[in-house]
């Protein structure tokens, strides 16, 4: 039966990482944020939930996080156009289209502003998503070696193993080899011993003193 860790990450777990970080690409917010509100709500640290997201999660879940940024455009489109035409009422529709265009544009090529702070937390994150895989190496190398000393030990038990039914067979082949020895010195005393009471069941005669012949029974 294969041990499971403690530590390992169970089935809730990734679909409570999902739906938040999901739910942040909807409204805008960035994953760092995700991260660190499913970290408090799991008991994980964010750079663990990001490296979860980046290496398993993610991958499942392509399609949602697609439908999550075109619904995140499209709000965020709609809110500028909204704010443009309350803030200036007397500008051409075409105006107005044109500069929610450029907004919908740069909303596309950056999730999120580049301040010292975020690069900080990107940082630390990736610190943090770095010690895991390390870790996460650490433990594969420890793996490798104890199926490496398995195999080893299993090899020389197959060895052993081969060894065993050789010197079987060749006490097979000795054993039987005695056996038609046994079993044609048997044959050979029975056809004597037959010999013998054919011998036997045959009338002898001798002389008596007047040169007459007797049957001795």
């Amino acid at each position: 039966m294969t041990a499971v860790r403690q530590d390992a990450w169970s089935p809730d777990d990734d679909i409570i990482l999902a739906e938040v970080t999901l739910r942040h690409i909807r409204e805008g917010s960035t994953q760092l944020a995700a991260f660190e509100e499913v970290g408090e709500r799991i008991g994980r640290t964010s750079a663990a939930c990001g490296f979860r997201w980046n290496s398993c999660v993610r991958k499942r879940y392509e399609e949602a996080i697609q439908i999550a940024k075109q619904h995140r455009q499209k709000r965020n489109y709609l809110k500028k156009q909204s704010s443009s035409v309350a803030a200036a009422p007397h500008v051409s529709s075409l105006s107005i289209v044109d500069e929610d265009t450029k907004s919908f544009k740069q909303d596309v090529i950056s999730e999120e502003s580049i301040t010292i702070d975020g690069i900080i937390r990107f940082l630390r994150q990736w610190r943090g998503a770095y010690q895991e895989l390390q870790r996460q190496v650490k433990l594969l190398e420890k793996d490798l070696l104890d199926r490496e000393e398995e195999l080893s030990e299993l090899r020389a038990e197959n060895h052993r193993l081969n060894s065993e039914v050789t010197n079987a067979q060749t006490d097979y082949r000795t054993v039987n080899d005695d056996y038609k020895t046994l079993i044609q010195i048997m044959d050979r005393a029975r056809r004597l011993a037959v010999l013998n009471e054919e011998d036997e069941l045959k009338p002898r005669f001798k002389m008596d003193a007047n040169g007459n012949l007797e049957r001795i029974e």
